[in-house]
């Protein structure tokens, strides 16, 4: 799969499955907008690391959850960069808890960045992918959007709402060339797994098909083929990516 010549934005990328997928989308070519709600101090050495791919990579901090931020960022990338040919709709936030305890700003932080976010990019760089007919935008939902998840009604609503984003996304852009799909992974190994008692890990595989969790670069894999020419008749999918948890 090539993406030589693309422009990648993969919100959330300065950690975790985020990171991964830069890298991974370095690796098939593609250059990359990291995109974080903080200041990075070590951005140049993520920079660097991926940019010793033989692609550019730039570094632009933006709170995608208000809509003018999202905005100027997609507009300053296709001022530099000439396009943007792939979106990763990334970046995401937990504020766990039970629906009788949940508070108002539980609730709302996590729609805004998780849902908001996602919407305000998507239609950020819809104008630009509309004008270019063409364009791959991959969203990250969850299997928790799919199945819900006790103590995460704000999380579980949120991915739902993504895989409903998605599908319209798809219907509204497909005849601009333009697709849209979602990404749902399951337990993936991750600073958060990992931080999970070695006894709750272990009930929890055993719960899987395949017997363990998933890594990033399995997700990454998933996102870069979904941004190839390769997936070029997928469009309004969401694909589990969870060992067959939910098969």
């Amino acid at each position: 799969m090539h993406l030589k010549g693309k422009i990648a934005v993969v919100t959330g990328g300065a950690r975790g499955i985020g990171n991964a997928i830069c890298h991974t989308l370095a690796e098939h070519g593609a250059d990359i907008i990291i995109n974080d709600v903080a200041d990075a101090d070590d951005s140049s050495i993520f920079i660097k690391e991926i940019e010793n791919k033989g692609v550019k990579a730039h570094y632009i901090k933006a709170d995608i959850s208000k809509t003018a931020e999202a905005k100027r960022m997609i507009d300053a990338v296709v001022e530099s960069m000439g396009q943007v040919d792939i979106l990763v709709n990334n970046a995401g936030i937990t504020r766990d808890n039970l629906i009788m305890r949940m508070s108002e700003e539980q609730w709302d932080q996590v729609i805004s960045v998780n849902l908001k976010g996602t919407f305000n990019c998507i239609q950020a760089v819809s104008r630009y992918m509309i004008r270019q007919r063409g364009g791959s935008i991959v969203n990250m939902s969850s299997v928790v959007g799919i199945a819900g998840n006790a103590g995460q009604a704000n999380y579980s609503a949120s991915k739902a709402a993504v895989i409903g984003l998605t599908k319209t996304t798809a219907r509204e852009l497909a005849g601009k060339g333009v697709r849209c799909n979602a990404i749902a992974p399951g337990f993936i190994d991750t600073d958060m797994t990992r931080r999970l008692p070695d006894e709750y890990k272990e009930k929890l595989k055993d719960m899987i098909p395949l017997g363990t969790f998933g890594t990033v670069e399995d997700v990454a894999n998933l996102v870069v083929f979904l941004a190839s020419d390769e997936s070029n008749y997928i469009t309004g999918e969401v694909i589990k990516i969870d060992g067959g948890l939910f098969a």
